[in-house]
């Protein structure tokens, strides 16, 4: 009986090593355990709420307008010695061709904007994004368990060919329709036909879509200051949000050229405010004792007037240095100022003569 046992034993393991396990067996167990390891998951993922600067989003939509107006500004200097006025009639092309330019550069290939580069922001397919329950928790597991990084919440698919054909057409195209629109409008005078025409019609009905697109787009905007998501209407149709680009860039912006800015906007409106206010001939007579060329005036000719340099068609003539003038522009200036002072020696003026005359001198006042 031990015999056979031992000689059964041996015939197993024999067989066993000579029948092992197929190559794919643990995908089969991959495939087996991995719905438990979901389920066990799925109770402690939560989706990571995320938080966008506001500054960063509007300053992102500034820096495009502005990259927009620099490439203008280069194009137009192309065409500068062409007719004039050549590129005013095709502005609304102009610009639509700049706006399609850096959206086909940049959102067409995935790629952030100008501006949003800068900020560190990319744009979100947000339809793509679970934000809860189960179906979200196995999203997020399924992206976490594909990838080695840490979650940040910032995870998330891009555009689609469809919500980027659509942001062109809306941003693009809808502007350009508008900005034509308008312009012809204004042209064939449709506000000033009659009450029951077909334009007045056409013009009251643009002038409503206007309205209440502003009033749409100031409730987004509350909206948006509130959440923090979605900062024009073109976006919250095609649930396309800013997101940060990467976790780990710092938003490093150096105020230098902004506080040089600031302090040269205000000594300008120093200036603005304080220069009329000030009288330029006094300011130069009284600046005049201390120049260095104080001959100058002397050696121009005497014979013109050295407030109009013309000559007198009424020469009169500053009392008491004999200086010559123009009546009207003599007689002017002693108005205005009280202690009026040649212009030509600076000596104050105290009466006016008329040229060639010996006698009867006449107040300046």
């Amino acid at each position: 009986m031990e015999k056979e046992t031992l000689v059964s034993s041996s015939s197993s393991s024999s067989s066993w090593g000579a029948d092992p396990p197929p190559e794919d067996c643990w995908i089969e167990a991959h495939r087996e355990l991995l719905p438990r390891w979901r389920s066990l998951r799925e109770s402690s993922q939560t989706p990571i709420p995320i938080s966008i600067s506001r500054v960063n989003q509007f300053d992102a939509a500034r820096l495009d307008v502005e990259m927009t107006a620099m490439l203008k500004e280069q194009l137009v200097k192309v065409f500068s010695l062409m007719k004039p006025g050549f590129l005013f009639q095709y502005e609304p092309e102009l610009d639509a061709f700049l706006e399609f330019l850096i959206w086909r550069f940049s959102i067409w290939v995935d790629k952030p904007t100008p501006g949003n580069a800068l900020m560190n922001l990319r744009y979100r397919d947000e339809r793509a994004v679970p934000t809860g329950g189960k179906e979200g928790a196995q999203l997020i597991f399924l992206n976490c368990f594909t990838s080695d990084s840490v979650r940040t919440g910032l995870e998330g698919p891009g555009l689609s060919v469809s919500q980027k054909i659509w942001y062109c057409l809306t941003t693009v195209g809808g502007r350009y329709i508008w900005s034509r629109l308008q312009s012809f409008s204004a042209f064939r005078r449709w506000g000033d036909f009659e009450q029951r025409s077909l334009g007045r019609r056409l013009w009251l009905l643009i002038q409503r879509v206007e309205g209440l697109y502003k009033a749409a787009s100031f409730s987004n905007l509350l909206i948006f200051l509130y959440t923090g998501r979605y900062r024009s209407i073109i976006e919250r149709a095609l649930k396309a949000r800013l997101v940060y680009g990467s976790p780990n860039m710092n938003r490093a912006v150096s105020f230098e050229y902004m506080n040089r800015q600031l302090v040269w906007n205000e000594f300008s409106e120093m200036l603005l405010l304080l220069l009329p206010l000030l009288n330029s001939s006094s300011i130069k007579k009284f600046l005049l004792p201390f120049s260095k060329d104080k001959t100058s005036g002397s050696s121009s000719d005497e014979s013109e007037c050295p407030i109009c340099h013309a000559n007198p068609t009424i020469p009169f003539v500053a009392l008491p240095c004999q200086h010559r003038y123009c009546y009207y522009c003599l007689r002017t200036r002693c108005a205005a100022v009280g202690s009026y002072r040649c212009a030509r020696c600076n000596e104050a003026v105290v009466a006016i003569q008329r040229h060639g005359l010996g006698e009867g001198r006449t107040s300046k006042n």
